[in-house]
């Protein structure tokens, strides 16, 4: 699945004329496969065992081009640093009070969100966002003892 979704990317990279280079490759896969919603300097940690030369400033401005060409989201929660999310479908988020975690969280019920806002104040909508705030099983366990 995850090798169709790094094709699909590639393609349309391709299609908007970016090259392809063996970091921006590296990181979109990284993205593709990461479940953790990493900070840049994650990607870069990661990664620089394999791209000694890579900088976090290479990372950064990739993911700039990602998210220009809609393949990345850039999730920012207050003052925390930037987590980066490959887009797939619409999910929400539940973000871990304590330790930062953030998990996906599928609910189609919300899908009619936007038609629902745009029939009752006119407005065109163009997305939504929204964001469950607790604790995860990890720190509540530790919470416990």
């Amino acid at each position: 699945m995850a090798h169709i979704e790094l094709k699909e990317a590639l393609d349309t990279l391709k299609n908007t004329g970016v090259r392809i280079t063996p970091q921006r490759h590296a990181i979109l896969e990284y993205l593709i496969n990461s479940m953790s919603h990493p900070t840049a300097d994650d990607i870069y940690k990661a990664l620089e065992g394999k791209f000694p030369n890579m900088s976090v400033a290479t990372v950064y401005n990739n993911l700039r081009v990602f998210r220009e060409v809609g393949l990345v989201k850039e999730l920012t929660y207050g003052d925390a640093s930037s987590r980066f999310d490959y887009v797939t479908s619409h999910h929400y988020h539940v973000i871990c009070e304590k330790c930062g975690k953030i998990v996906d969280f599928h609910y189609p019920g919300l899908d009619e969100v936007e038609q629902l806002a745009s029939h009752v104040t006119g407005f065109k909508i163009s997305h939504h966002r929204m964001e469950i705030y607790g604790v995860c099983p990890e720190c509540a366990s530790k919470e416990a003892h």
